[in-house]
């Protein structure tokens, strides 16, 4: 009888925190929803947020649709240089020599660096991630490989994002060869990262590190209170802004959102305040 009765008490419990879960999962799709009906006519959001403690807890709204990545894409190539560590095919301690050839327009300082200054990649790598650096991007990209790092991303299940042409190739972009990501296959690698599911548990807490140094904090780390901390990568460019981090609250959270269609003032605003919406559901008061 005890027995039982323990066995009917652990299954009510079961029930009632899975209503309180998909209570709090409809509170959050249902807020999201209302502030994108209400966006300004032109907004276009691509979207995914996902719990890292609780599964029920998601929204997605045009996950699935291919973006234009800007620097987003530089997690990506993030993550292949981790695998090469890994297999010891690279070693971020070695010296990389810059040449005036290799250096590129945008974000960075490495234009501005002496023709053959020493690098060492770990330092490009951090640059690449903290500031952004075009340069660096393009020094990983071509010694890396695109078809490398597209097939990496192939082999983690990301089938619609694709590197195709390296930083500050507007040409390539014009013609129609840009970097594409989704929000969704964003989250998938993120959540990778933190769950130790690629390259290796110390590899992985040196990404997120790098990643939590961003210097880029006018998206979704702009109105969460001050300490809130935010492992992200941003990107811009004329006609998107975008940002796929971890957001470190009571129940952490993944955040991917892109917006086109509004000049990027207002794309930065409205990546803020879904930030913020997702906060006040992911750390109550």
């Amino acid at each position: 009888m005890v027995s039982g009765k323990v066995g009917a008490g652990v299954s009510t419990l079961f029930l009632l925190l899975t209503m309180i879960s998909t209570g709090f999962a409809q509170r959050l799709n249902e807020s999201l929803t209302t502030y994108l009906q209400h966006l300004p006519p032109g907004a276009r959001v691509s979207m995914a947020v996902k719990s890292l403690a609780n599964s029920n807890a998601t929204f997605e709204h045009r996950a699935d649709e291919r973006v234009p990545s800007a620097s987003v894409i530089k997690l990506p190539i993030m993550l292949e240089v981790m695998e090469r560590v890994k297999a010891g095919t690279l070693d971020l301690d070695e010296i990389h020599i810059l040449i005036d050839a290799e250096k590129t327009g945008g974000d960075g300082v490495l234009k501005a660096y002496p023709h053959r200054s020493r690098i060492a990649y770990q330092d490009l790598l951090r640059l690449m991630m903290i500031y952004s650096d075009n340069t660096a991007t393009n020094i990983f990209i071509n010694e890396l490989g695109k078809n490398a790092i597209n097939q990496r991303m192939q082999t983690l299940g990301l089938t619609k994002s694709q590197l195709n042409r390296v930083m500050m190739d507007t040409l390539a972009a014009q013609q129609g060869r840009d970097n594409y990501v989704t929000a969704r296959e964003m989250n998938t690698l993120l959540e990778k990262i933190y769950r130790n599911q690629v390259a290796t548990p110390a590899l992985c807490a040196q990404m997120l590190t790098i990643l939590k140094q961003n210097e880029d904090t006018l998206t979704i780390p702009k109105r969460l209170p001050r300490g809130t901390v935010v492992a992200h990568k941003t990107g811009t460019l004329a006609y998107i802004r975008g940002d796929s981090g971890i957001v470190y609250t009571k129940d952490p959270f993944l955040l991917s959102v892109f917006v086109e269609g509004v000049p990027i003032p207002e794309a930065e605003r409205i990546i803020a305040e879904i930030a913020l919406i997702c906060y006040t559901y992911f750390s109550p008061g």
